[in-house]
């Protein structure tokens, strides 16, 4: 089992939860390092003061704020600890809200949550209640130096936490979500469309998502040990949409043609097919 982010309780009310805290998910990714083109040697940055003209041990390297231009307040590890809140070892809700309300743009890094040995029943009641109820726990959480706001929601028969962007963290663009007023939607394009998006609509299916570059770097990698060199896709060639109707016809027709390949025959018609295998 993998080693534990965070450890402590959840508490509401009068209720207390040891739990573990896991890291849920983390993106994969192929490392590439910078190497020395002369010698294939990889480069490492070093420690170096410029002030000292030397590289310098971690032993010597402390923490501190440049509050003006190369001038800093330097703060240790004990004055560190003697600011850290509560929330450091206690999880505690502040508020229950229904989590349709959560737009998905506030969700950060995802944890999974285990009971501590002997404490599976509380867990088990928060879990329970938040299954009943739709809600999801929102709490406080000092973890790595910072304090987050967290969501603990039911998943899958846990206690699944996230944290959260705060507000001031979600950017803003200029003209997102103002599209022009004189735009005007024709009801057969809108039907079009709307017919289109149930040809493409099926279950969410995570497995059959992959990082497509990944892959391909992946195997690069593996040509190139081997001396061998990879061949470049052909990029696919759309022709611009001049008419937007013809081009959502085309696409339903498309997609619609597809889909009956991918679709499995019905019993009757398997029962047929292989009356005529029979009789050939």
């Amino acid at each position: 089992m993998p080693s534990a982010v965070w450890k402590g309780s959840i508490t509401f009310g009068l209720l207390t939860i040891p739990i573990r805290m896991f890291t849920a998910a983390r993106s994969e990714r192929v490392q590439l390092h910078q190497i020395h083109k002369k010698c294939h040697t990889r480069l490492r940055q070093p420690l170096y003061c410029p002030e000292c003209k030397r590289i310098v041990d971690r032993s010597e390297v402390v923490k501190g704020y440049e509050y003006a231009e190369g001038k800093y307040v330097v703060i240790d590890d004990e004055e560190i600890k003697k600011i850290t809140p509560q929330s450091s070892r206690n999880m505690e809700i502040l508020a229950f809200v229904k989590e349709s309300q959560i737009d998905p743009i506030y969700f950060d890094a995802s944890y999974f949550t285990l009971p501590e040995k002997d404490n599976e029943k509380p867990y088990a009641l928060l879990l329970k209640a938040l299954e009943d109820t739709d809600r999801v726990g929102i709490a406080k959480l000092t973890m790595h130096q910072r304090e987050y706001t967290v969501f603990i929601r039911p998943r899958h028969h846990g206690l699944t936490i996230h944290t959260m962007y705060f507000a001031n963290e979600i950017h803003e663009v200029a003209g997102y979500g103002k599209l022009d007023s004189s735009i005007s939607l024709k009801p057969q394009e809108i039907k079009l469309a709307e017919q289109l998006v149930e040809t493409l609509s099926e279950d969410f299916n995570p497995k059959q998502y992959h990082d497509t570059f990944q892959e391909n770097l992946k195997a690069l990698i593996a040509a190139k040990q081997h001396g061998k060199s990879v061949i470049a896709e052909e990029p696919a060639h759309r022709a611009p949409v001049i008419d937007i109707m013809e081009a959502l016809k085309r696409s339903l027709a498309k997609d619609q043609q597809h889909k009956s390949k991918r679709a499995p025959k019905s019993h009757a018609v398997q029962a047929n097919d292989a009356r005529r295998r029979k009789a050939s």
